[in-house]
């Protein structure tokens, strides 16, 4: 009988114990944000794709009003979320760097510095698609004054590709735009080639495969090494199974992704989300296939942004060393 009065009380305790662990944890989301907007990219492009996909993700779990918003891309990302006008976004190393140095061509000598890093997304291939029937299979093809369309204004693409070009030789005429519409004007003869900067397989690329021939063009071994020499970039191969154009690995350069949040947003809401995000790698590629490199070993890779204090917490109690450098 003693017994038994032992295991009611040892579970009336217990009982009582979840209780209050539950009402501490609703009373810890006091200063959660109610509703959260992710920046992302254009349609048909990776980022609006994997960013509406991880907001959705984040606001099932965690029981918020959460949604992807379309935007200009990385740059414009780094400007939303230091100034607080979308609470998560996704960015690339190359503009984040500027943007923290105070060089971001959207708000020159304006440093910013209310924007840390989550956790690592994918590396960003810069690649070349043109259609077959072009003649267009290098980019030593590509002819004087064609029409390139680089992707939306500011983005990756747009601030590094066309540098890229005319450092290899390249003369164009530069047409910005949503993936999905230069996709539609490649299709119609409106430009002659696009060159992307997303991660892979890219939503427009695959598209247009469906409805007609196109070529993946790759770079030169010594193409590569003059852009690996002159941009902050790295060695990347497109594997071969990415697109049905492809019949071996396509060489190219990349740059790496980053989630970012506002360095002021509550340190409890960061660790739930950093925590749902790297804990649930299998339902991340079920949003996008490229998240099969949204792990913690990579977080190696962001030399730039100071991580936030939430995502500290969860990296360092999983055994996973951040800088003190990148500590806020």
């Amino acid at each position: 009988m003693r017994n038994a009065t032992s295991r009611i009380l040892a579970g009336t305790l217990a009982g009582s114990l979840l209780v209050a662990a539950s009402a501490s944890a609703q009373s810890d989301r006091s200063d959660w944000p109610e509703s959260f907007t992710v920046g992302t990219a254009s349609q048909g492009g990776t980022y609006f794709v994997y960013g509406s996909g991880w907001a959705n993700l984040i606001a099932d779990e965690l029981g918020l009003s959460g949604g992807g918003e379309v935007t200009g891309g990385p740059t414009q990302n780094m400007a939303l979320v230091h100034g607080g006008d979308v609470a998560l976004g996704l960015t690339t190393m190359g503009p984040a760097a500027e943007a923290v140095a105070g060089e971001s061509p959207l708000a020159p000598g304006v440093p910013m510095d209310n924007v840390c890093a989550l956790f690592p997304m994918y590396e960003t291939p810069f690649s070349i698609t043109a259609l077959e029937g072009s003649g267009i299979e290098s980019i030593a093809d590509i002819p004087e004054g064609a029409r390139i369309g680089f992707g939306p204004a500011a983005s990756t693409s747009d601030t590094y590709f066309p540098a890229m070009l005319e450092t290899l030789g390249v003369e164009f005429d530069r047409r910005n735009g949503g993936w999905s519409d230069l996709g539609g004007q490649l299709q119609d003869g409106l430009i002659d080639v696009i060159a992307f900067a997303a991660g892979i397989p890219i939503p427009a690329v695959s598209q247009l495969e469906v409805q007609t021939d196109v070529n993946i063009i790759e770079f030169t071994e010594e193409e590569q090494q003059t852009v690996l020499e002159n941009f902050p970039v790295s060695e990347f191969q497109i594997p071969a199974s990415t697109y049905q154009t492809l019949e071996e690995d396509a060489r190219a350069v990349s740059m790496w992704n980053f989630t970012i949040a506002g360095c002021d947003l509550p340190e409890d809401f960061i660790y739930e989300v950093t925590k749902l995000s790297l804990e649930n790698n299998d339902r991340m590629r079920d949003v996008h296939r490229s998240a099969a490199t949204s792990i913690p070993e990579n977080i190696k890779y962001n030399k730039v942004l100071p991580f936030h204090p939430g995502a500290v917490r969860w990296y360092e109690e999983n055994g996973y060393e951040i800088p003190e450098d990148l500590k806020l």
